[in-house]
Parts: C-alpha cells; sequence; structure tokens
C-alpha cells in the first residue's frame, strides 16, 4: 500500500549539481535530478543559451528563447551565463565546481578538455567529483567525433533497420529514444556513484553511450546475433496492431504458453493451440502473418474497439486503444497520477510540462521550481550567494564579459 511521505526532504536534498548541458539527453538526465532535490546549476552560452530554447511552441508572444521543449527540460534549474572561452571564466567553473557534487556534460568528446574541464583534470584536483559525459559514441573509439543526433544514431545502431520490419524502406524515428535513454542511464550511473562515494568518499568517471544505450533497448536481434543466431528482420511478432472502422487497438499475444492458451479458448478456436503451425512460441514467431491475419479478422467481429478492448480485458489479456496526443493529455488515468503539473512562467503565468516519470513515497515527481526564463537570470545570484563573490567582482566579471546578468 502507498504512503504519503512524511517528511518533507527529498531524496537528493544537498546535492549540488553543476550542468554543462543542451538540447534534450543530458538535460533530461538533469531534470531528473533537480525534480528529487538536488540544485543544479545550469550553464549556458551568453546571448545564445541552449539552443532548444528557440524551436517549436514558444511559450511567449514577441520571445523567440521560450520553447516549451526547453521549458519542460530545464524547469527547477538555476541558470547562470557563462563564456567558457574566456580565459578569465576559469577561475569561476573551478570555484563551482569545487563547491558541487556532480558535474554533468554533453559536449562532443574533447570539448571540455579544451576549456581544461575534463574529467582527468577536475578529478585530480577533486577526487570525490561524480563526472559524467554523455555523447553519441562513447568518449572513446572511432566513431566517438562522429556528429551526434537521435537520428543519426538510430540509424548506425541497426535500429532503424529492425523498425522496417523487413518490409518498408527506412525512416525517422519519431521519438528521440537514444536522448531519453542515455539520460536515464546518466541518471542511474550518478545514483550508484552516489552511493559509493558515500561508502568510500570515492567520486567516478561516468562514460555514457546514446549508441550502446539504443543498442541495449533491443531484446530479441542482438542477443540472439550474439550467440551464433539472426536478427529478425520481419514485423514484430506477437505484436498486432489493427483496425475496426476508424479507430486502432493493439493486443499483445503469441508469448508465453498459458496467454496462448487463453487466447484460442477466447476467440473459441481451441484446436489452434495445437495447430502445427503455432504449436510452440517459435513456431508462432515464424508463422505470425498467418497468426496476425487470423486474429485481425476475429477482432472485425466487434462493433468497435471499445467493445473489443472491454471483452479482451474482460478475459484477462492484454489489449488497448491507440490514443492520439491529444486523447493522451486529458485521460483521467494521467490525471489522476498528475503526469502533467503546471509550473510558474514569469512571462505565461503557468506552463504544463511533463512529471519526472516515478513517484517517492506515494508521491509524483514534480519539478520543485519555476520555468526557466531569461539567459542568466540566476548568474548574479549564484555566483554571490553560492560562490560569496563580491558585488564588485562579479560587476568586473561581467564588464570583461565572463558572465552575462539580464537586467
Amino acid at each position: 500500500m502507498n504512503q504519503k511521505a512524511t517528511s518533507s526532504e527529498k531524496l537528493l536534498e544537498g546535492l549540488t549539481v553543476l550542468d554543462f548541458t543542451r538540447v534534450f539527453a543530458g538535460p533530461y538526465c538533469t531534470r531528473m535530478l533537480a525534480d528529487l532535490g538536488a540544485r543544479v546549476i545550469k550553464v549556458e552560452r551568453p546571448g545564445e543559451g541552449d539552443e532548444i530554447r528557440r524551436v517549436v511552441l514558444q511559450l511567449e508572444e514577441g520571445k523567440s528563447d521560450q520553447s516549451s521543449y526547453f521549458v519542460r527540460l530545464n524547469s527547477g534549474k538555476e541558470g547562470i551565463a557563462v563564456n567558457l572561452s574566456h580565459p578569465e571564466s576559469h577561475a569561476l567553473i573551478l570555484d563551482l565546481i569545487e563547491k558541487s557534487d556532480v558535474l554533468v556534460e554533453n559536449f562532443s568528446p574533447g570539448i571540455m578538455a579544451r576549456y581544461g574541464l575534463d574529467s582527468d583534470t577536475l578529478r585530480s584536483q577533486k577526487p570525490d567529483l561524480i563526472y559524467c559525459s554523455i555523447s553519441g559514441f562513447g568518449q572513446t573509439g572511432p566513431l566517438s567525433s562522429m556528429k551526434a543526433y537521435a537520428h543519426l544514431i538510430n540509424a548506425v545502431s541497426g535500429l532503424m533497420d529492425l523498425d522496417r520490419g523487413g518490409e518498408r524502406d527506412p525512416g525517422a524515428q519519431y521519438l528521440q529514444v537514444a536522448d531519453v535513454l542515455a539520460g536515464t542511464h546518466a541518471f542511474g550511473a550518478i545514483s550508484a556513484a552516489l552511493l559509493r562515494r558515500s561508502r568510500t568518499g570515492e567520486g567516478a568517471t561516468l562514460d555514457i553511450s546514446m549508441m550502446e544505450c539504443l543498442i541495449a533497448s533491443d531484446d530479441i536481434s542482438y542477443p540472439s546475433l550474439l550467440n551464433g543466431g539472426t536478427a529478425h528482420h520481419g514485423p514484430r511478432p506477437g505484436m498486432l496492431v489493427t483496425n475496426i472502422g476508424d479507430r486502432y487497438m493493439a493486443i499483445q499475444t503469441a508469448i508465453s504458453p498459458s496467454m496462448w492458451s487463453k487466447m484460442v479458448k477466447f476467440i473459441g478456436q481451441p484446436e489452434l493451440e495445437t495447430d502445427p503451425r503455432f504449436s510452440t512460441t517459435l513456431l508462432r514467431r515464424e508463422n505470425w502473418d498467418a497468426l496476425s491475419e487470423l486474429l485481425s479478422e476475429w477482432l472485425k467481429s466487434f462493433e468497435d474497439v471499445d467493445k473489443a478492448i472491454a471483452a479482451i480485458t474482460e478475459a484477462g489479456l492484454p489489449g488497448a486503444p491507440m490514443l492520439t496526443p491529444e486523447e493522451v493529455i486529458d485521460h483521467p488515468h494521467l490525471k489522476e497520477r498528475e503526469a502533467f503539473p503546471k509550473v510558474d512562467h514569469p512571462g505565461r503565468g503557468k506552463v504544463r510540462v511533463t512529471a519526472t516519470p516515478f513517484f517517492v513515497d506515494g508521491n509524483p515527481t514534480h519539478p520543485k521550481g519555476a520555468a526557466p526564463y531569461r539567459i542568466g537570470e540566476q548568474t548574479h545570484k549564484v555566483i554571490s550567494e553560492f560562490l560569496g563573490y563580491t558585488d564588485e567582482k562579479i560587476a568586473t566579471l561581467h564588464e570583461a564579459e565572463v558572465i552575462d546578468i539580464p537586467h
């Protein structure tokens, strides 16, 4: 039974994360850390900021740096603007690192070393630092310098080929899966590194490859290939999507013997259980084209998708309607779980974002602070309160264009 937390302290309360990430994978990781209570200080380029500020949907009329994409990934963080190319920025960054527990970056390999901020350099000065690098192909290897975009990684990983289902031309995947997986794996590795540090005082250097995260997400083809088998290039067996009228539904079948036995009885064709085409899990996979056609025809005997889903559910079998995104954001299940919380936005009042997708002590995990707004909006606050710099020193850094402080 879930119980609401009795303590107001979040899981990562007291942790400070220095965030040199941009676009998706890195910010997704640090957004989860922030939601769990960490103080996340996001470093952006003066004037430009994170490039995803400038994509759609712009949340404030007359602004071009307030995308919903950026806001949902960076709510609850403190934003500072530092020109890493300026030689005088190095001392400031080192001061920030000295007071931080975790550093996360997703520049191309070699960029942080160019600034003198690579793991070897920093951990020689601060051995308990947890330094996490997220990149397209890892910090080593012949592909490490290749431009890293989820679309390209999907192609190189072999997953784009598998997604063809053995039939159609390859195409771009809608979801940026490599980014989400890399951000999530980085979050998990950082959490494990924090546990070791609590025991030993030792930091860690973490190298997260988006390509390897994507390959690890495959459940059939790579495990088979690695052990002398073949990749499955046909349609995904056991996963049926079919229409009834103008709506679509999905069912899962042909997996375990018990599920198959229940399925054939439910559709009124118990003889299929011993049919030589379908009598084992392997045979059902090999003859999936015939089986999927049979099941699709049976499902069309229902009047509509809702009636089919109701019958399948009552029989204890897995099935669900295909929903549009417009239906999803208003779904009562997600409303009850507070999956789309509101955060304060200086130019919009309130905006909705996606929640970090897990509960802690019975409570949903939401951003702990407001939506990000202007580039460098907390520069003065962080440098003065966190580092103890005087106003005079801050003004000197500002005048030298080492930092930016919006007016």
